[in-house]
């Protein structure tokens, strides 16, 4: 039997383990290519197009370079003009620049994602798209949006529940995913799946909160699939659980029973004041706040607020019955640059409001906002105080529709 040397069996061994290990760092290796060609179908006066084609793993997108060229003058092996003329020195430049600034592109976009398409490089070489690239980036661009319509038809309060929401998913991607963003093509439903426990675990969150910034997050990935931004909505079917708790309100006799309490303490009698005319005009705090004298007006002989609401500029109209009348001349003394209540501060109201309850003997656990629930009560039993016209705004809130 012929035996070989050892020195040429170990030999032969190194070279298969090479050959193996070799093969399979190109395999895994990201395959990135930029090459250029001319479009010889478009050929005008002689004169071509030239293209580039941008390929990252079997994935390919084209563009056009924004350059001509005399069709004899192109050397198709090496991608490149011929000769060292003053065309082809400009041409080979301008390419170079291209080639750079997409190598440029990809690098970039290689540091921060997970995978990275022709087609996302081409996008960024062109300017296009490059808003939406990122879940973060999206939410960035929408809430930039928003924040142009604060004092037109938006809140300033809404844009900070917003900028909260966008924050939280900010969190959540560092802390699970340890990076600053993350590409909506990357997006799938079990991410929303962790998004929500991460708002109810580590974020600490409510229920109602946690459907909120979810309703947040679906609406963002939803814009950005119908602007054609990323080809799949991967939250389209996901539902959360809003789980909301029975809203609060107090009934007729309950609010009987403030209205004939008496208050030895006048800033206690001043809520109670503010607490009765929102119960009988569903107005919300900071409406009344900036309630003034010219918007009230005399319609048919009878007192009428006309106005708009704060928040969403919507026309709302209405009618003052004997209580809330006598409440505003009440007040007619304290009045300054025609403001009705004077000097209202939310927060201070609320936590003397909770003492003012608690002195009527009831114990509810309430906020000024129950007494727009409390309106509705009251609208069972008197009738509506307001006009029941298209865009007046009554009954526009939820809890209305659901007690009447």
């Amino acid at each position: 039997m012929f035996l070989l040397p050892a020195s040429f069996c170990v030999a032969m061994y190194n070279l298969l383990i090479t050959n193996f290990v070799t093969k399979t760092n190109r395999t895994m290796r990201s395959t990135f290519k930029v090459l250029f060609y001319v479009n010889g179908t478009k050929e005008k006066n002689g004169l071509v197009p030239i293209m580039g084609r941008v390929t990252i793993n079997g994935s390919v997108a084209q563009f056009s370079c924004k350059q001509t060229i005399a069709k004899e003058l192109w050397n198709a092996k090496g991608n490149r003009a011929k000769g060292k003329s003053r065309e082809a020195r400009d041409i080979n430049l301008a390419l170079d620049n291209i080639k750079a600034q997409i190598i440029k592109h990809y690098q970039r976009l290689s540091d921060r994602e997970a995978f990275v398409t022709a087609e996302m490089v081409r996008n960024a070489f062109q300017g296009l798209g490059t808003e939406y690239e990122t879940l973060l980036g999206a939410f960035d661009k929408d809430n930039e949006s928003f924040r142009k319509r604060i004092g037109i038809d938006r809140a300033e309060g809404s844009y900070r529940v917003r900028v909260r929401a966008r924050n939280h998913l900010a969190a959540f991607i560092k802390k699970c995913y340890r990076r600053s963003d993350i590409s909506m093509l990357e997006l799938t439903p079990d991410f929303i799946k962790e998004y929500e426990i991460y708002l109810s675990t580590d974020a600490g969150l409510h229920n109602v909160s946690v459907w909120s910034n979810c309703m947040w997050l679906k609406t963002i990935v939803a814009k950005a699939h119908y602007n054609g931004l990323t080809p799949r909505n991967p939250f389209a079917q996901y539902c959360v659980n809003q789980n909301v708790k029975e809203r609060e309100y107090l009934t007729e006799d309950e609010i009987k029973t403030v209205m004939a309490h008496e208050f030895s303490n006048r800033k206690l009698a001043y809520i109670w004041d503010l607490f009765v005319f929102a119960s009988f005009t569903a107005l919300s705090f900071v409406d009344i706040k900036e309630l003034t004298t010219d918007d009230i007006a005399e319609v048919n002989g009878e007192k009428w607020i006309l106005s708009k609401r704060h928040k969403t500029k919507v026309n709302f109209q209405v009618k003052l019955l004997d209580i809330p009348l006598q409440i505003i001349k009440r007040y007619e003394g304290f009045q300054e640059n025609g403001v009705v209540f004077p000097d209202l501060n939310y927060w201070s109201i609320c936590k003397s409001l909770k003492q003012m309850i608690r002195e009527c003997g009831i114990t509810k656990n309430i906020s000024f906002y129950v007494s727009r629930h409390g309106f509705a009560t009251l609208a069972l039993s008197k009738g509506p105080h307001r006009k029941c016209e298209p865009g007046s705004g009554t009954y526009e809130h939820s809890y209305y529709a659901e007690v009447l």
